[in-house]
């Protein structure tokens, strides 16, 4: 029987080759973790759809940004949810705002960890839009200005990062330029620039307590179904002044992933949303799966893909897996 001089398998046949021919590598490095705040002291409230994931005042929120920055992930992205809600998201850009006292705990308390902060308006409004809403339509124009005061007050508080993700046009111009007037010119914009009108949202929208009261989103974030639109929409973002630029969600989208790093070469970051963290977790608690090896096969395909950072729910399992398998 005829054999090829070169066999795959030769390199497969052991761990150890496989360790050394390997392509892509996950790392702790390449990890951002999620979190969502609330108002109170000593609340710490499981998240039914996303098990492990909670609700956390300040005070618990900062234990958990230690624990995070132990393991050696190096940042965290912060969901507000405010004490109480209006038609223009006012908690959104108060200075005290649940956000705004988030971030300035952390930084006390773990200076070294990048705070990252969701720029948007819909856990804070009360018809849960992303934006201001007249006659029954969310509004570009009026929104920027709302989601520049946003910004600004994130960094006055300290927030090393903005990642607006309303998918308003023009809105990280408009960030931009708010932030250089404000003397904030160095802080960086990580802009939610292929957003999609997805169903992967569901569990996210529980925690974050931002469903629409009406209609839904799909007005002005993208059609699933559209790939060139994506690039146009980076190349956008980037004009505007973005420094590092998303896709979201990551898994239905890792040809958009591809494309967007081959295409503009600039750091990119993907999402692993809610929805494909809760059917990992539920399929694993019903035994269909192991939970584990899906996890990080799940990660490493995003990374493959192309993304410099993974925003995940995993972030903080999947660090302590790769932290034990370091020689």
């Amino acid at each position: 029987m005829y054999f090829p001089i070169f066999r795959p398998r030769r390199l497969r046949e052991t761990e150890t080759f496989r360790r050394m021919v390997r392509e892509t590598h996950l790392r702790v490095d390449d990890f951002i973790m999620p979190f969502f705040v609330v108002h109170g002291r000593d609340v710490r409230r499981e998240i039914g759809s996303m098990p492990g994931n909670y609700h956390l005042s300040v005070d618990e929120l900062v234990k958990e940004a230690k624990e995070t920055a132990a393991l050696g992930i190096p940042g965290i992205i912060l969901f507000g949810l405010p004490a109480t809600k209006d038609a223009v998201g006012s908690e959104a850009y108060a200075r005290d705002g649940i956000v705004q006292q988030a971030v300035r705990a952390i930084k006390d308390s773990v200076s070294d960890l990048v705070v990252i902060t969701d720029v948007c308006l819909c856990e804070y409004t009360s018809h849960g839009h992303c934006g201001v809403v007249e006659r029954g339509r969310v509004k570009n124009d009026p929104t920027l200005e709302l989601l520049a005061k946003t910004a600004v007050s994130h960094a006055e508080a300290g927030a090393d990062m903005v990642a607006p993700s309303d998918m308003m046009d023009g809105r990280v111009g408009a960030i931009r330029e708010a932030l250089d007037e404000s003397g904030y010119e160095e802080t960086p914009i990580l802009s939610y620039a292929a957003k999609y009108a997805s169903a992967f949202y569901g569990p996210f929208r529980e925690a974050a307590e931002s469903a629409p009261q009406f209609g839904d989103r799909r007005a002005y974030q993208m059609d699933p179904s559209n790939a060139d639109e994506a690039l146009r929409e980076v190349g956008l973002d980037l004009e505007e002044g973005a420094d590092m630029i998303m896709v979201k969600p990551a898994l239905p989208y890792l040809d958009i992933l591809w494309r967007v790093k081959a295409e503009f070469g600039v750091p990119v970051a993907a999402y692993n949303v809610s929805g494909e963290f809760a059917m990992v977790k539920a399929a694993a608690r019903l035994g269909w799966l192991d939970e584990e090896r899906v996890m990080l096969e799940m990660l490493t395909a995003i990374k493959r893909a192309g993304a410099d950072l993974i925003i995940t729910y995993f972030a903080r399992d999947a660090a302590r897996i790769l932290r034990q398998q370091e020689p």
